[in-house]
């Protein structure tokens, strides 16, 4: 589980671990692999019209890309406990929200960085409008957020719980 204050992530061991294993594979391996994609792409001759060409350094920027985003994200990482259960809505914490205060209209979402987002659950960032307009509110208070079209959005905090994984 990932969260996000300020620059620092937190980071669950299992989280932090997975990440430096990704990167170590993106920085190793696979640097090496897409080298030989490129060189072997290059021997085919015109690279104007070499259509593997392009697809391998298009390849390798996106790799790069993502060693650059795991470098920065791990430098700033804590590895640690996951929140306390004291039903304030901070990062790492599964939240259900009533829209316009109506509890048949809910929306449960894990307050996390999209970096770990999970298919499991919905996750929001902290500082989407959504999270920024619930975090620190605690169960029972209402909060409001902008929404892409520029109106006022009000919810109720129904739960807060720290995430189980």
């Amino acid at each position: 589980m990932t969260q996000t204050s300020e620059n620092v992530t937190w980071l669950t061991q299992e989280a932090y671990n997975q990440l430096k294993a990704e990167l170590e594979y993106l920085s190793g391996p696979a640097r090496t692999e897409i080298a030989k994609k490129i060189e072997a792409a290059r021997e085919e001759g015109d690279l104007r019209e070499n259509g593997g060409y392009h697809a391998a350094k298009e390849e390798q920027g996106k790799q790069e890309l993502r060693v650059r985003q795991l470098t920065q994200l791990l430098e700033n990482a804590k590895v640690g406990e996951a929140p306390a259960d004291n039903g304030v809505v901070k990062p790492g914490m599964v939240v259900t929200i009533a829209f316009d205060g109506d509890e048949d209209d809910t929306l449960t979402f894990l307050m996390a960085s999209r970096e770990y987002a999970s298919a499991d659950i919905e996750t929001y960032s902290p500082q989407s409008p959504l999270g920024t307009g619930v975090n620190g509110k605690k169960v029972g208070e209402d909060a409001e957020y902008e929404l892409p079209n520029g109106k006022m959005a009000s919810v109720r905090i129904l739960e807060a719980k720290p995430y189980q994984g």
